[in-house]
């Protein structure tokens, strides 16, 4: 990637997002769900459960971030070749950071921040937790452990983060039952990985909503220009007649991000106040500057036999123009 000043001020914004969400998360852990000692998901659950195994038998418990950084580390040596090398210098620096807050948060809260309210604890260190991994997913980022597996399934398949963290935390939420022996601590594991996981997908999903615009407006060509240049997005330009007129009209068809909505509007507007707009929620949109569609397709039978390969197709040729301006995603 070309070092310019677009590129250097993208790159620091989400890095200050990520350490962000990843101080949110430490802080829920931190005052809200590692006082109740109670287990959740990913790394963090892991080192809870080594830290009271080795209260247990020593008289003194490994800290949670050094458990953390320590199996962090292994799962990126082993990940390396699957995720890449960006993902793997962002995940670094992710788990670095995390392991550095919730070190210095852990001492700070020897009791919940709520004295005596253990579900609403639960519930908000849930919620934190699954804000701030929704901010380091969106932003490119990752706070590892179970982050790291959830992005090898997800490069592969459709299979959501969130679900893909539900599915292998719940080993570690279930292993706390084994040690503390209390039904109640396992459920308030399973209910913060609840929360965190469709948190989570709420934060990605959103990030992802996009809108579909049919536009009809005698200055269409000047509205088309304004749109690829001014909000980089492309237009679809389709031929109509209007019944009741029985006058051929033009059409604008235009994807774009739910953030981008009001930019269409104000390009819209200040060319053609009297255009006719209609917008319309659309469940995705794959292509150049939006998602890619992960499927497997089967090569042709050969002498070898039919292989499986994974490919990544674009489609909705036209919903962005080619540009110097990254993909969102």
């Amino acid at each position: 990637m070309t070092l310019n000043r677009h590129n250097l001020w993208v790159s620091s914004r989400d890095y200050v997002v990520i350490v962000l969400g990843i101080f949110i998360y430490a802080f829920g852990f931190s005052a809200f769900i590692f006082p109740e000692k109670v287990v959740i998901g990913g790394v963090a659950g892991l080192g809870t459960l080594v830290y009271f195994v080795t209260q247990r038998i020593f008289g003194w418990g490994i800290p949670v971030a050094v458990t953390q950084y320590v199996v962090n580390l292994l799962l990126l040596a082993m990940a390396y070749r699957a995720v890449g090398r960006t993902f793997v210098l962002r995940t670094i620096f992710g788990t670095t950071v995390i392991s550095l807050f919730i070190g210095l948060l852990v001492p700070l809260f020897p009791e919940p921040l709520i004295h005596g309210e253990t579900f609403m604890n639960i519930i908000i260190g849930g919620i934190c937790c699954g804000v701030g991994v929704g901010m380091v997913f969106t932003h490119n980022g990752s706070t590892g452990g179970t982050d790291i597996v959830a992005a090898l399934v997800a490069k592969k398949t459709n299979t959501t983060v969130g679900r893909t963290m539900l599915y292998v935390d719940m080993c570690i939420i279930s292993s706390s039952y084994f040690l503390f022996h209390e039904i109640e601590t396992v459920i308030f594991g399973y209910i913060i990985l609840f929360c965190t996981a469709y948190i989570t997908d709420l934060l990605i999903n959103t990030n992802r909503q996009a809108v579909q615009f049919t536009i009809i407006s005698e200055h269409w060509e000047k509205i088309a220009t304004a749109i690829n240049n001014d909000a980089h997005r492309g237009c679809t330009v389709l031929t109509g007649m209007g019944w009741y007129s029985r006058h051929e009209v033009k059409m604008l068809i235009v994807m774009c991000r739910k953030i981008e909505a009001v930019t269409i509007f104000r390009i819209v507007k200040s060319v053609d106040e009297n255009a006719f707009i209609t917008q319309a929620n659309v469940n995705g949109v794959y292509g150049q500057g939006f998602d890619a569609v992960k499927l497997k397709v089967k090569r042709p039978v050969s002498s070898e036999g039919p292989k499986e390969i994974s490919r990544e197709d674009s489609a909705c040729e036209g919903a962005s123009v080619p540009s110097s301006k990254a993909p969102m995603e």
